[in-house]
């Protein structure tokens, strides 16, 4: 699954919707990071965890 591009623009709108005021030359660099954010989500998303009890399942035991 691709993940499309976000333009300094969007990703300096989005940051202002979230209360986020960024400087204009972080913009780039924030869409940047925010794909790359997405991406790694995306593909978590593909995974499949079926089989795979939730976290609450497991116990920790003193050693």
């Amino acid at each position: 699954m691709s993940v499309p591009q976000l333009s300094p623009e969007e990703a300096a709108e989005s940051a202002l919707r979230a209360g986020l005021s960024l400087d204009s030359d972080r913009h780039a660099v924030v869409a940047a990071t925010a794909h790359h954010i997405l991406t790694v989500i995306s593909r978590l998303r593909e995974l499949d965890f079926a089989e795979v009890p939730p976290a609450t399942a497991y116990r920790v035991q003193d050693r």
